[in-house]
């Protein structure tokens, strides 16, 4: 039986588009995240609610191995987006990551042209845990000064990825850390050190 999608889709799926802009805007800062949401395992609760509220018909999906070996997943996410599931990750509007720690490096996925840096992926992450009172420091726009940020489980070289994809800005992926209740971004354009 297909698992239901939001509630009220109009009003719920706004309110998760609006805490996702507040954080690519603002990056470093935790947003919540209250999604109503039971898709099937082990899709997160905040990664499908992300999904619902971001991919569409023209916005095609790349799963990650955990999330691919469901069928269910696939069938809950092209039921209620309408997106297509495809296997090459870099045709891929959106990444959805349940195992962020084994993420394919950033590199993999669509980086935009020169002409077209939009036409990226944006990657959403699911981790445990999430904070902006440690962690890395960030700056760049949308920062006033500086601000911290702390996610886990993450890629080993995740530092070394994220200077990678700022050095190519204004092409790059988008991140976007979706942890239980709670959401954060970290866009090209944020430079990220110890």
């Amino acid at each position: 039986m297909l698992a239901r999608g939001f509630a009220d889709p109009v009003h719920d799926a706004q309110g998760v588009f609006r805490a996702v802009m507040e954080a690519l805007a603002r990056p470093g800062t935790v947003q919540p995240l209250a999604p109503r949401l039971e898709p099937p395992a082990p899709l997160t609760p905040e990664l499908a609610a992300i999904a619902l509220a971001l991919a569409d018909a023209d916005a095609p999906l790349w799963l990650d191995a955990g999330l691919a070996r469901s069928p269910a997943v696939a069938g809950f996410l092209r039921f209620h987006t309408g997106a297509r599931i495809t296997d090459n990750p870099d045709e891929a509007a959106f990444a959805l990551v349940s195992e962020a720690a084994a993420c394919p490096d950033f590199a993999t996925f669509a980086q935009g042209t020169p002409a077209y840096p939009d036409r990226s992926a944006t990657l959403v992450l699911a981790v445990s845990t999430l904070s902006d009172r440690d962690g890395w420091h960030l700056d760049g726009p949308g920062i006033r000064g500086s601000a911290r940020l702390a996610a886990s489980p993450l890629p080993a070289d995740s530092l070394d990825r994220l200077g990678r994809n700022h050095a190519g800005f204004p092409q790059g992926v988008d991140l976007i850390l979706a942890a239980p209740g709670r959401l954060a971004a970290l866009p090209r354009s944020t430079r990220v050190t110890t």
